[in-house]
Parts: structure tokens; sequence; C-alpha cells
């Protein structure tokens, strides 16, 4: 009841202090700096001195059609988590513990969302420092049209910022992959909220915030890194703090002592066809743009996930005998995974041999590694994301070419370049292990990580929500 309560206090808490703190303390206002979003749609406009600033504001027919896009690519991001990602773990885990997985995947779209508004947008992409975001933008502020910004000024920060949130959601809900079935609900929630501001938001700042020092965006970053879509940002943040987070928590009662297999395959299936669908608007919308970036982006995208079932599919084959629907799946997530650093930069077809690579590296990963050093990542969190991210981000670096990228200099195997995403991988793998590691020991001591055995036996369906879904199921 001790643990409950604190958990319940502890959550109102950063939800009651933050808005005040937004509402009063605006004295850490960053000078104002055009946002990635802003700089995108407004090229052709800033081209003519000749405009009148009532005319920039209108929406021509040209802004439509990227506006329509970037909210479309964002329907989709958010149709990952819910329903895509929740159909694809919740087939994976046994059917006792089935609602406590997409209760996570829910709970945090609504959870997630309002953080991002009311504070991790802006320590995201406020401020000029390379290395932490600041808090001007708090409650969206200078964002969200109000009595000073009509809507027109305000549309294209708005479209951004919504886009940005999509990811902040769904990276979270990566690492409940690793936990499933054994972590208290209470403890992810303010893992995840903790978590989101403090690895989050900093390594997104590093990586696409103008200031950051691992931005294309910034001219004396010392180190800018080619990362389109949330390679290091997403997958590798995500993926070695899930990896972390497995070992911390410890193995489920059980484990490699009686069977756990997938209880419905069925909503694997369909998950990860929802993912490959609203990965076109991760990877393409990530253009900011419809345009010939995004078209670039969209079609290596698909090639590299149809790469990735076979890469798994074959590896499966040869060393089991037999292809299986489970590894077509996860190589096609694997796929997914690679190529989202990459698709802003390198061609389709450079696309099918990362896809191809990722498929066999990931199912390496997910079966000799996992199992020789005996974690138990209940549904491959960091085979699929960490270990793909990571190959994904190293090989942007080695098949990136200026035809693609249009960054001068930029070609096939350039070593400057392969310095810059090692450090990038480097800096992101280092943030997310410290803090998760830290954030979770506080966790264990103060909330506790994981349900009693008890519970764990009975199922979180039943223990932390008190349902009993799968009898519908």
């Amino acid at each position: 009841m001790r643990n409950n309560a604190l958990a319940r206090i502890t959550i109102a808490g950063i939800f009651c202090l933050v808005p005040v703190w937004g509402m009063t303390g605006n004295s850490v206002q960053a000078e104002e700096s055009p946002t990635a979003a802003t700089a995108v749609i407004d090229a052709e406009a800033a081209a003519s001195t000749e405009t009148t600033a009532g005319e920039a504001d209108a929406v021509t027919p040209e802004d439509s059609g990227k506006i329509a896009w970037m909210l479309t690519s964002s329907a989709l991001v958010l149709m990952m988590t819910a329903p895509g990602l929740a159909l694809f773990y919740g087939g994976l885990v046994r059917k006792k513990n089935i609602l406590g997985v997409m209760m996570q995947c829910i709970f945090l779209m609504g959870l997630m969302t309002i953080l991002w508004a009311v504070v991790a947008y802006s320590w995201a992409f406020d401020g000029t420092s390379p290395y932490i975001g600041a808090f001007g933008k708090v409650l969206l502020k200078g964002v969200i049209a109000d009595a000073n910004r009509p809507l027109e000024a305000a549309t294209k920060d708005m479209i951004f910022c919504v886009f940005q949130g999509m990811f902040f959601i769904i990276t979270p809900a990566l690492i409940c992959g690793a936990f499933a079935e054994r972590m208290k609900f209470s403890t992810m929630a303010v893992f995840s909220v903790l978590w989101g501001l403090l690895v989050y938001c900093p390594i997104a700042h590093w990586v696409w915030s103008d200031a950051g020092w691992l931005s294309l965006a910034n001219p004396q970053a010392p180190f800018p890194g080619l990362d389109f879509a949330g390679g290091t940002v997403v997958h590798i943040s995500s993926g070695v703090s899930a990896l972390v987070a497995a070992i911390l928590i410890g193995k489920r009662h059980g484990f490699r002592s009686e069977p756990m297999p997938p209880h419905n395959l069925t909503y694997t299936v369909i998950g990860a066809a929802l993912l490959w669908v609203g990965w076109f608007g991760f990877n393409a919308g990530s253009a900011l743009a419809a345009d010939k970036m995004a078209v670039n982006a969209f079609l290596a995208t698909h090639f590299a996930a149809a790469a990735g079932v076979l890469g798994w599919a074959l590896a499966e084959w040869i060393f089991h005998g037999k292809p299986t629907i489970l590894g077509a799946c996860s190589g096609g997530v694997a796929g997914l995974v690679c190529i989202t650093p990459a698709a802003g930069a390198v061609s389709p077809i450079s696309g099918i041999l990362l896809g191809l690579i990722a498929g066999v590296v990931c199912y390496f990963a997910c079966t000799k590694v996992k199992n020789a050093l005996g974690y138990d990542d209940s549904l491959d969190a960091f085979g699929v994301h960490g270990v793909g991210g990571t190959v994904g981000a190293l090989l942007t670096g080695v098949f990136a070419t200026e035809s693609v990228c249009g960054i001068k200099g930029v070609i096939e195997g350039n070593l400057d370049q392969m310095v810059n995403q090692l450090v990038g991988v480097g800096a992101s793998m280092a943030l997310a292990i410290v803090g998760t590691f830290i954030l979770l020991k506080i966790l264990d001591l103060t909330m506790g990580l994981r349900v009693t055995q008890d519970q764990e036996i009975q199922g979180l369906d039943l223990s932390q929500h008190g349902e009993e879904g799968y009898i519908f199921l």
C-alpha cells in the first residue's frame, strides 16, 4: 500500500509542479531560433525578399500538400504504438499478460503526450546549449497560437511539435518489451516519465535540435551525424535501455524451466504489418515535406523491410530447417529499424543491403547471443532495436552518398562520417545505459521494480488491472 501511494504521489507531483514552473519560471527562456520544420517548410518563401509578412504566413497550395503529408505521417507514427506495437507485443506474451502489454502502450500514448506538451518538447528542442535543452517553450509557449501569435504563424511549429511527439510516445513503449510480464505498472509509468526527460530528450537535443553537438543543423557541431529518423534517438536509446532493464529486473519466474511460447502469433503478424505501414510515416515523414527526400526514404524503407524478412527467414531456414512466421515478422522489423537512420542518406538499393544485414545480424543477436549470455529480454527489444539501430547507424556512414542526402563531400565509406557515426552511437549508448541504470536502481529502492511472484504467476492482466481480457480473445 505504501509503494502504491508513493507511486501516485510521484506521478501527480510531476504533473502538478511542471505547469507551475512553466507559468512562473520562464526566466530560462532561450533565444528563439527556427526549428528544423520551419527551415524546411519556409525554404522557398525565404528565397524571395519581396514577400511581405502577410503573404509569407498565407497557406499556399504547396504548403497545404506539405501540411497534409506531415499530419498523415504523424497519424501513421501514432498508429505504430497502438494498435501496431500493442498487437505485435501482445501476441508474443502469454495470454494472462496481453492486456497488461496493451495497457502499457495505450497508457503511454496518454502519459507521454501530456508530458511532451507540458515540458518535454521544450527540453528537447529549445535553447542554444549543444548539450541540454531549455524551458522557454514550456506549455508550448511560442509554439502554439496565442493572443500575440496568429494561428497562421504557429502552424509550422505545431506540425513539427506533433510529429516529434509521436516519436516520444513510441520510444519508451519499445522498452516495455524487455520487462514484459513482470514489471509493476506504477513503476513503469514513473520510469517512462523520468527516462523520457533525462535520457530521450537530451539525445534528441544532441541530434535533432539546431544547437545540438551531433546535429547536422549546427554548423559548429564537432561530430554532425546522419540520423534521419531516429537510429540513435529512438532505437539505440530504447534498445540498450531495454537490455539494462532486463538484467536489473531479472528473469521471469520459470524462465528456461517451463515453456513460454507466444500465445497468439496472429496478433503479432497484424501488429508487424501495421508497424511496416506506419514506418512510412516514421521515415518518409522525417523529410518534413512531401518532396524528393520523402520519396527516397519511402522506397528505401520498404526495400529494407522486405530484405529483412528474407534475411531472418533464410537464416532460420539454414540453421533450423524451417522458416517461421515469427522470424519473418521480426526480420521485417529489424530491417525497418536498420534503415531508420539511413533512409534520407542512402539509395533504395543500399536499403536492400542494410535490410539483409539487419535480418541476419538481429537473428543471431536474438538467438545465439541472447542464449549464450542468458538474459531475459522477453520480446527481444535489445536484439532488434538496440542491435538493429546500431548496425543501421554505423552502416549509414558506409553507404551514405551526397546524391541522396545532399551534403557536400559525403561519399560511401567516408572515414570522417564514420567517425561521426561512431561518436553518436557511443554517446547515445553511454547516456542510455548510465541513465537507465541509475533510474531503475532508485525506483527499485523506493517503489520496487517488479510484481510479487504470486502476482506474476497470476498474470499482470488480473494482478495489475483487475481484468481478464484473454477470455474474449
